[in-house]
This record gives C-alpha cells, sequence and structure tokens, in this order.
C-alpha cells in the first residue's frame, strides 16, 4: 500500500503496532475499505488483499478481527458523532473487545473508545 498522506507519519504509529508490548488486531473493516477505497481509485494499493492480510498475521503476528453480531449490536447503539461506516463499525468493535484504537481522527473521541497516536 502506498499513501504519502502526512496523517500516515510512520514515527508515530509503529512503536504502538510493533514494539511487541501490544496484542495488535486488524479489522476485516479495514481490509473491506482498503478494497473499495482501491477500486474506485481513491486509495493506491499494490499487490493483493488476501496477501497483505496473510502477512499481517503471519510475519507481524496481527490479529484479524472479524465482525460479530456483538459488534453491530454495539453499533446500533453508538451515537451519530462521526458518518464514516467503516470508522464507527471499527469504533463499535474497539469498544466491544475492550482495545484501543491507533487513529489521528480527532472524531473517535467522541465515543468510549481508547485512542492512542
Amino acid at each position: 500500500m502506498r499513501d504519502n498522506s502526512p496523517r500516515l507519519n510512520r514515527a508515530r504509529w509503529e512503536p504502538i503496532l510493533f514494539s511487541g508490548e501490544n496484542e495488535v488486531f486488524f479489522s476485516i473493516v479495514s481490509l473491506w475499505e482498503i478494497t473499495i477505497k482501491s477500486s474506485i481509485g481513491k486509495l493506491a494499493f499494490e499487490g493483493e488483499i488476501e496477501e497483505f492480510a496473510a502477512t499481517l498475521e503471519s510475519y507481524h503476528s496481527f490479529r484479524l478481527l472479524p465482525i460479530e453480531p456483538t459488534h453491530l449490536g454495539r453499533l446500533l447503539k453508538l451515537p451519530e458523532h462521526h458518518g464514516d461506516p467503516f470508522d464507527r463499525l471499527l469504533i463499535a468493535q474497539a469498544i466491544e473487545i475492550g482495545a484501543f484504537a491507533v487513529t489521528d481522527d480527532r472524531n473517535w473521541k467522541a465515543y468510549p473508545v481508547k485512542v492512542r497516536w
């Protein structure tokens, strides 16, 4: 994946994800968003999404987080502070599993989710 956005500052998120101190999840929601944005030209993604996911799991030992019915139940209860459907589902997942999210999106702070960035 390539994106020259200043929001993707590696120095900020790399220590959180690769320190070995945290159990790191990546959501199927993120893979879905990458796939959709890539297919409509909003994101430059090189390679196969399946290989990307496999690398995160095998090489980096990240855990794939599926969408569970409890996540959808939480999503139904969330107030409309954020309009992005992908982010809202990621927020619901983070709340449900008690994880912190790695994001610089200020809209997330309106929800009871732990954010690191």
